[in-house]
């Protein structure tokens, strides 16, 4: 598999896509690829997503087409590389079995068709959306998703404490997941990292220390952090 999963679209003040598209370029080259980008996360109009999406790479020879349920399954099936943009996560899950896609997806991906993802387009990459930040606006069939990594992940991930702010911080969240599904671990994504695997091996890339978090069988969570660079293939 290649499969690139972005915490985000943006980092900071950056413009959209700024920092995605070196890397992406980087892993796969700039060839005409087809590539078909899917807009189901969004709730706003899918063709000025794409168009978003385009301009973003329009310095490549990148062929960005825009997805649409009608016709899903015969582009995707027919793309060189599979792009997933963010929104939420809820509805893009929901959408992508409604439409009967998600198994076809899967398919290509493991077969070698690249895979590019950002926000909720890389939180569906891991076994479930459980530990997405997003509201569940639409029940999908399940809360599987793609299964590309065996763990979970956290994209925007912050742990910010606000003076007298009663609610749970981030960590607090997902250290209840962690109690609950215990031994699958949290991969923790902060704007402006990703996780890239290519040829067997899984890095963690970007310039911000990440972190994964995890409870053994007894219920103990750990928090480990991770530098970029780090090799996760383990």
């Amino acid at each position: 598999m290649q499969v690139l999963a972005f915490s985000s679209s943006r980092l900071g003040k950056s413009t959209y896509l700024e920092t995605v598209v070196p890397e992406v370029i980087n892993s796969l080259g700039n060839k005409s690829y087809k590539v078909a980008f899917i807009p189901f996360a969004s709730v706003g109009s899918y063709n000025d997503y794409r168009q978003m999406v385009a301009d973003a790479f329009a310095s490549t020879e990148y062929q960005i087409q825009v997805v649409l349920p009608e016709t899903a399954f015969e582009q995707i099936e027919n793309a060189d590389i599979i792009m997933v943009g963010g929104g939420n996560t809820f509805k893009l899950l929901h959408h992508l079995y409604h439409y009967n896609v998600l198994e076809l997806i899967k398919s290509k991906v493991r077969s070698g068709t690249p895979y590019v993802g950002w926000s909720a387009g890389s939180n569906i990459t891991g076994l479930s959306i459980c530990t997405t930040n997003d509201m569940p606006i639409l029940e999908p069939q399940s809360f599987k998703a793609f299964s590309f990594f065996p763990f979970q992940i956290n994209p925007h991930y912050i742990n910010i404490i606000l003076e007298g702010h009663n609610g749970e911080t981030r960590d607090q969240r997902l250290t209840e997941f962690a109690v609950v599904n215990r031994q699958v671990p949290v991969v923790c994504l902060p704007e402006g990292t990703a996780l890239s695997f290519n040829a067997g091996k899984l890095l963690y890339k970007g310039d911000f220390t990440g972190m994964i978090l995890s409870a053994d069988a007894d219920g103990n969570v750990t928090k480990k952090e991770v530098q970029p660079g780090t090799d996760l293939t383990y």
